[in-house]
């Protein structure tokens, strides 16, 4: 099914790139397109609601969430967007076919997907070392929101850390993308656990639906402590074309970021405006977890990035993958100590 999910998403952006245009919007002006309002998006809302795009010298024009990363790569390629709001995976399966392919910016610097259980789960407890953990999810039903996904790689990656297979030692159950019905399947026993984006365990513990049982934002999987996961990305010839408001974008993100950092006072307020319908002690639990996790700039590490081309490989989210001098431009190569 994840050869299959893959297989489809390259043809949609095959087929849509048959259209292929550059930018269809004016000069000073970005239309910008994003999967969804998670966690990985807040400094694309916290630019927004400040201001900084128009202050830096762009204004933000369409602004679709289309829901899945591949929708948001077949409207970069079309030119129906500008730049993208995805995960790393969106970009490197856009560069498959398209080697002009660069990112913009990164949002999320950790992989901000959990392991969820419910609060009849038998395993030992969260306390325990990670490879008991992994072992008791062996015959459970694991919620994910599709196959292909990033959710459906955490758990891929998991079992072959400890021998065990995700197509025969577990069942994946789809479940789509709405945290309501990932909570309710959770809750009444449809599955186990789940293995879904933040911040749906903060939102099964204030609902009593379930507990957090591995996060590897939470640094629960040695080596894979940092790695990149939310990103922005675009192509090379909308670069050029788009340099300066491009640019402009950049700088507005990169305003966004020293926020959460250097005014954390403001998180709840800002957290509040953009997951409205979340739980309030859901989003007063993922305001230390989003300090940790998004970046203080707009760069890319190289020991990030390695760390995330070696995920992909081992799950097999993507077969072929760029170089870091491929895909990440001169100005967002950083070292750690930058």
């Amino acid at each position: 099914m994840r050869r299959l999910a893959a297989a489809v998403l390259v043809l949609v952006l095959v087929v849509t790139g048959c259209a292929e245009r550059t930018s269809t919007t004016p000069p000073g002006v970005l239309n910008v397109g994003q999967i969804s309002n998670s966690i990985a998006f807040l400094p694309l809302f916290i630019a927004e609601e400040k201001d900084y795009f128009e202050q830096e010298g762009v204004r933000l024009g369409e602004r679709p969430r289309l829901g899945t990363g591949a929708k948001v790569a077949a409207a970069l390629k079309s030119g129906g967007v500008d730049v993208g709001a995805g995960v790393l995976t969106d970009a490197l399966n856009l560069a498959r076919i398209d080697d002009e392919t660069r990112l913009v910016s990164n949002l999320v610097d950790r992989y901000y997907v959990d392991i969820i259980v419910g609060r009849d789960f038998d395993g030992p407890p969260a306390s325990a070392p990670l490879e008991q953990r992994i072992r008791a999810l062996r015959g459970k039903k694991i919620g994910i929101t599709g196959p292909g996904s990033g959710t459906e790689a955490l758990v891929t990656y998991l079992l072959r850390r400890v021998g065990m297979r995700s197509d025969t030692d577990v069942e994946l159950v789809n479940l789509g993308a709405k945290a309501t019905s990932a909570i309710g399947a959770l809750k009444t026993g449809r599955v186990d656990a789940l293995s879904f984006f933040q911040p749906i365990a903060q939102q099964a513990e204030a609902a009593g639906a379930g507990s957090l049982y591995l996060s590897p934002s939470r640094g629960d999987i040695p080596g894979f402590e940092r790695t990149a996961h939310g990103v922005v990305f675009t192509t090379e010839r909308l670069m050029k074309k788009k340099r300066e408001e491009i640019a402009a974008f950049q700088r507005a993100i990169g305003r966004a970021l020293r926020d959460i950092h250097e005014h954390p006072d403001q998180l709840p307020g800002l957290l509040g405006a953009y997951l409205k319908t979340t739980d309030p002690k859901a989003r007063a639990a993922m305001i230390p977890i989003i300090r940790t996790e998004v970046p203080e700039e707009i760069g890319f590490t190289r020991a990030s990035f390695d760390t995330a081309i070696e995920f992909h490989r081992t799950t097999g989210l993507v077969e072929r993958v760029p170089k870091y001098e491929e895909i990440v431009p001169p100005n967002l190569r950083t070292s750690p100590d930058d």
